[in-house]
């Protein structure tokens, strides 16, 4: 028997999908690992970029730092963090790594597309008297929307696929599939456990392309534009008329 037809079989027997060291269990895990480290990403990452991106003021700066952080290893930070103190803190040396490792992604993405706003928008809005905080959440922010969303989602599917080296000090995931079939010498364990990964990493893609294109700003205007449009609820802007302040406001 082959590996693809031993790693089916390993698929496919039930009890490798139950119990505490079971594929359900293993998978809570590692969404739980993914949901808290991504959202601790943006709160940290997002709000300065939006702020720099929007003053246009010390971005290079943050983003080179950043950035120059991908050039570490991850599993280098968190062998480091592993032999602090924080070491015994359970979780939080695994965290903290996942953390560093999404920061860039999401940085980068928000500074530029706070910077590629078009300025002549934003010279008009606030020629209306839109203040500062106005200016960000009703023209910046809608119009940056969609590199804001890529970096999140670049994000979201390199923390899933990081997230396996959670098992390595110990910690849940996925992961601990791929290990255990290493120690194992199980060669069908361990190639169903990066299957399985990677299966994972390309639904959390498609659901955040999905999230993208329902929450987007400019689109959702679009289609309640369209709406009256097709109902007949009243004129429309031309087709060449400006968007951007319009739909922020």
């Amino acid at each position: 028997m082959g590996v693809i037809d031993r790693t089916w079989t390993w698929l496919t027997t039930g009890s490798h999908w139950s119990g505490t060291d079971g594929v359900w269990h293993r998978l809570g895990e590692h969404l739980f690992l993914t949901v808290v480290c991504l959202a601790i990403s943006c709160a940290l990452a997002l709000p300065v970029a939006v702020l720099l991106g929007h003053v246009g003021r010390g971005g290079a700066l943050a983003v080179n730092i950043s950035n120059a952080g991908r050039a570490v290893p991850t599993f280098a930070v968190l062998v480091l963090l592993l032999l602090s103190p924080l070491g015994t803190h359970g979780s939080w040396p695994t965290v903290i790594a996942l953390v560093l490792f999404a920061i860039p992604p999401l940085l980068t993405n928000a500074y530029v597309g706070m910077r590629e706003v078009d300025r002549d928008v934003v010279e008009a809005a606030r020629g209306m008297g839109m203040t500062g905080r106005q200016l960000i959440g009703r023209v910046e922010l809608p119009l940056a929307f969609p590199l804001i969303a890529t970096g999140v989602r670049t994000a979201a599917v390199q923390v899933v696929a990081t997230t396996t080296l959670a098992a390595l000090p110990g910690g849940g995931g996925l992961g601990r599939i791929i290990t255990a079939g290493f120690r194992l010498t199980d060669t069908a364990q361990v190639v169903s456990g990066a299957l399985l990964v990677a299966v994972l990493a390309l639904l959390v893609e498609g659901v955040l392309v999905v999230l993208e294109r329902l929450l987007d700003p400019v689109r959702r205007r679009a289609r309640r534009t369209a709406g009256r449009a097709a109902g007949g609820d009243g004129p429309v802007a031309p087709a060449d008329a400006a968007p951007a302040v319009g739909s922020a406001v």
